[in-house]
């Protein structure tokens, strides 16, 4: 199957990238972005392994393992959707069937 980003996942990935590169080191980023590919490749394989989310049914969320994060997604098709990354810590969420959300 096919992955496409939203240009919000793209910058939420790249925000957590730089945070971890200038605040942990070059490795911890490295690794987390390893595992981030390691779960895209899982959901690429097995779209529907992961849950759907309360109340937005057509959104699965993945969780990145050994690191406090999930990755929202959503299956058109033969086309995998990532809308949206979160750290487990952040306030609930609210914002996955904002208007204007656009795909990468």
């Amino acid at each position: 199957m096919k992955v496409v980003w939203t240009r919000e996942a793209l910058a939420e990935f790249a925000d957590i990238a730089t945070y971890y590169a200038n605040n942990a080191s070059p490795a911890i980023a490295g690794a987390i972005g390893q595992r981030f590919a390691d779960v895209i490749e899982r959901i690429r394989g097995a779209p529907f392994s992961s849950p759907p989310v309360a109340h937005r049914s057509q959104v699965r969320v993945a969780a990145v393992v050994r690191y406090p994060f999930r990755i929202f997604y959503r299956v058109r098709g033969e086309v995998i959707h990532i809308v949206h990354i979160r750290h487990t810590s952040r306030r609930p969420l609210t914002g996955l069937n904002e208007p204007g959300r656009q795909y990468a």
